[in-house]
């Protein structure tokens, strides 16, 4: 089963957003993946992130913010993917056989609901290109501007 990993700073918001839209869109297309999240800091998942997933019936009630090192078999993951600056640039090195992509988001925290859902919609965009391509056999989107238009009923 390949492994993902989906980094941010605080693992409060994009990053739990980004693992439950992977999670979900991989269910769905019957794609075995196992997805975690993590930041480089811990912190809490933010209430405006419960609200927002909630809308499209995805539970983040359970999550709670983790560090990579608080992630099982930290070094070992097929794809390392950023989804903020800072994390890009404090993600440590992994080895040859991890692919690291870096799809960074708008950080949405202090914004309006509207805010977090232009961000959660376009990251459903996002990782529903990764997955599709996953199951096609297709190269993964470099980034977020070289993905497909992808529509996740």
């Amino acid at each position: 089963m390949r492994r993902v990993l989906i980094l941010c700073t605080h693992n409060s918001a994009r990053s739990q957003m980004a693992e439950a839209l992977t999670r979900d869109a991989a269910r769905r297309a019957g794609l075995p993946l196992e997805v975690h999240s993590a930041g480089t800091e811990a912190t809490r998942v933010k209430d405006d992130a419960k609200t927002v997933m909630a809308e499209l019936g995805l539970d983040l009630s359970g999550h709670t913010s983790k560090t990579l090192w608080d992630v099982p078999d930290a070094q070992r993951f097929d794809y390392v993917i950023t989804v903020c600056d800072s994390a890009a640039e404090a993600c440590p090195v992994y080895p040859g056989t991890t692919t690291r992509l870096h799809y960074p988001f708008v950080d949405p925290s202090g914004g309006s609901l509207d805010r977090w859902r232009a961000v959660r919609d376009q990251q459903r965009d996002q990782f529903g290109a990764f997955v599709l391509a996953l199951v096609s056999g297709w190269s993964v989107p470099p980034s977020y501007a070289e993905s497909p238009a992808v529509t996740v009923a």
